[in-house]
C-alpha cells in the first residue's frame, strides 16, 4: 500500500500509507508507505456473485470463478475518463488485457499545467507494489531452504521485542503487531522539513521497535511497512547482497521488466520519460486524514487550489515496502509473474495464493490479504501509494484479465486513492459488481488493500 507520505501502502495511509498501497485494498486492498495509522479496510464490498476466494469459500450462489462479462470498451474508456477528470488528477494511465481484447488508455499530462501528454511508457512510483517482490524473495528463500515460515524473527534480529514469538510468516501477512513506523509523527515531520533525507532500513526499523505493540503476534491484522523493511533486512542477511541486487536477479531479470527498477537510497530521480507526482497536503496533514475541508476541496476543484510537487522527495523511507519504480507495460508483466507461478514453485505459489484471508475476522466480506498479496474481487496484486502517486496491479489468472492504472496524483481532495477507485470501478464493468479493496499505503492511513 509511497514520497512525503510515509504510509506508503494505505489503508496504508496518506498518506504515507499510500506509499504501500494497502489502503487501496481495501478499498481495494492496500497501501504500504504513507504515515497515517493503518487500519482494517474500511470498505468491503462483497465479490462478485460467483467469485471463489482464495481460502476456497465461494461468495454468491454459483459456484467456480467470478463471470467476466463482454468487454465493452467505450464503457471501461468512459470509466476511466470520468473518473480521472472528478478526481482531479493531472494525468493517469490504464493498461487491461483480457482475452477478448486489450485497451490502452492515458489521461492529460505529466505535469500540472503542463502540456506533455501522459504515456504508457512514462515512469513512476509504484509504492507498496515493492512489497510483493520482497514477499516473493522471501518465498523463494524459503524454497531454497535459507529459512521457513515458522522461523521466529529472533533467529534473524534479536532486537525485536517478543520476536521468539513472531514468525516470519506473520511478517508477510500484516499479523505481527508491530509498530508501523510511516504511522509515527517522527517520520511525518521529516518527510515534511527534510524531504530530501536518505534514510536507512534501521534508521526506519529503530523508529518502530520501541513504539507500543498493536496486539500479541497472530492475533490481528495491521498493516505495518516495519514488517517489509525487516524482512528486506533478513533477505540481505541469508542472501549477502544489496537489496536492490536482490530484487535485480530474483524477480526483475527473471521476469525481463527491463523499465523497472529498485533505485540506489541516495536517488530521489525517476527515468526518463516520467510523470511527476503531486499532493495537495503534507505528511503530517495525513496522520488523521487524506480528505481535505470542504472549503479546500472546492478550491481545488475551481483551480484556485494547486497541489504541492512531491516528485523529488526521497523515497528512501519506504525502501523494501515501496521504493520501486516502474511503467504500466512492466507492471502488466509483473502482475502476470507473481499470479500465473512464474517467480515460485507450484507448491509455494499455491501456499501464497491460498494465504488471502479476511483482514477484518468478524467480516468476512472484508478485503482479503496474504503473504504481501492482496485481493480485489477476482483480482490478486497489490495497489501502492507514496505522496504524488497511486498505483493499482491486479490479475485474475483464471480469466487472463490483467489490469493497471496508475495516477500523478495520491491523494484526491476527497481522500480517495484515484488509481484504485478507478479501477475498482473498472472490475465492476467487467464483472459486474466492484470489489473490496485492501488498502496499502505507505503511510498509516486505513487500508483498502502500501504500502
Amino acid at each position: 500500500m509511497t514520497s512525503s507520505r510515509p504510509k506508503s501502502n494505505r489503508h496504508i495511509p496518506s498518506r504515507l500509507l499510500i506509499a504501500c498501497g494497502i489502503a487501496t485494498v481495501a478499498a481495494l486492498a492496500f497501501t504500504a508507505c504513507t504515515s497515517t495509522p493503518v487500519q482494517a479496510p474500511v470498505s468491503s464490498t462483497a465479490l462478485p456473485s460467483g467469485a471463489t476466494s482464495t481460502n476456497g469459500t465461494t461468495t454468491g450462489e454459483s459456484t467456480g470463478s467470478a463471470t467476466l462479462r463482454g468487454l465493452d470498451k467505450a464503457r471501461v474508456q468512459e470509466t476511466f475518463q470520468t473518473l480521472a477528470k472528478e478526481l482531479l488528477v493531472p494525468g493517469a494511465a490504464m493498461m487491461l488485457r483480457t482475452t477478448q481484447g486489450d485497451i490502452n488508455l492515458t489521461y492529460g499530462v505529466t505535469s500540472a499545467g503542463g502540456t506533455t501528454s501522459v504515456s504508457l511508457d512514462d515512469h513512476i512510483r509504484i509504492g507498496s507494489i515493492t512489497k510483493t517482490w520482497t514477499g516473493t524473495v522471501i518465498l523463494q528463500l524459503v524454497q531454497e531452504g535459507k529459512l521457513k515460515l515458522e522461523d521466529p524473527v529472533s533467529k534473524y534480529r534479536s532486537d525485536v521485542p517478543n520476536g521468539d514469538n513472531i514468525t516470519i510468516e506473520q511478517l508477510l501477512t500484516m499479523r505481527s503487531g508491530i509498530y508501523n513506523y510511516s504511522e509515527s509523527y517522527e517520520l511525518s515531520k521529516a518527510l515534511d522539513t527534510t524531504p530530501q533525507r536518505v534514510w536507512t532500513p534501521e534508521e526506519l526499523v529503530a523508529i518502530a521497535l520501541p513504539l507500543p505493540v498493536y496486539f500479541g503476534p497472530g492475533e490481528g491484522f495491521h498493516y505495518s511497512n516495519t514488517n517489509t523493511v525487516l524482512l528486506g533486512l533478513i533477505a540481505e542477511k541469508l542472501d549477502g547482497k544489496d537489496f536492490g541486487q536482490i530484487v535485480g536477479d530474483r524477480i526483475l531479470g527473471p521476469l525481463g521488466l527491463k523499465q523497472t527498477s529498485f533505485p540506489a537510497s541516495d536517488s530521489s530521480g525517476l527515468p526518463e520519460p516520467f510523470s511527476r507526482g503531486y499532493m495537495y497536503m503534507d505528511n503530517l496533514l495525513t496522520l488523521a486524514t487524506t480528505k481535505l475541508p470542504a472549503d479546500l476541496i472546492a478550491k481545488a476543484q475551481d483551480g484556485s487550489l494547486k497541489p504541492n510537487d512531491y516528485t523529488d522527495a526521497n523515497p528512501s523511507w519506504t525502501w523494501a515496502a515501496g521504493q520501486g519504480v516502474s511503467t504500466a507495460g512492466d507492471l502488466i508483466t509483473m502482475a502476470e509473474g507473481l499470479t500465473d507461478g512464474k517467480l515460485l514453485n507450484p507448491d509455494l505459489q499455491k501456499k501464497r495464493m491460498d494465504s488471502l484471508v479476511p483482514v477484518d475476522a468478524d467480516n468476512p466480506g472484508a478485503a482479503l490479504y496474504g503473504m504481501a498479496l492482496a485481493q480485489f474481487g477476482p483480482l490478486y496484486g497489490h495497489t501502492g501509494e507514496l505522496p504524488g502517486y497511486n498505483t493499482f496491479m491486479g490479475r485474475d489468472p483464471q480469466n487472463k484479465v490483467t489490469l493497471v492504472v496508475w495516477t500523478n496524483l495520491a491523494p484526491a481532495p476527497d481522500g480517495r486513492d484515484p488509481a484504485s477507485t478507478i479501477a475498482k470501478a473498472i472490475i465492476g464493468d467487467l464483472y459486474g459488481a466492484a470489489p473490496s479493496v485492501p488498502a496499502t499505503r505507505s503511510t498509516s492511513e486505513p487500508a483498502t488493500p502500501d504500502g
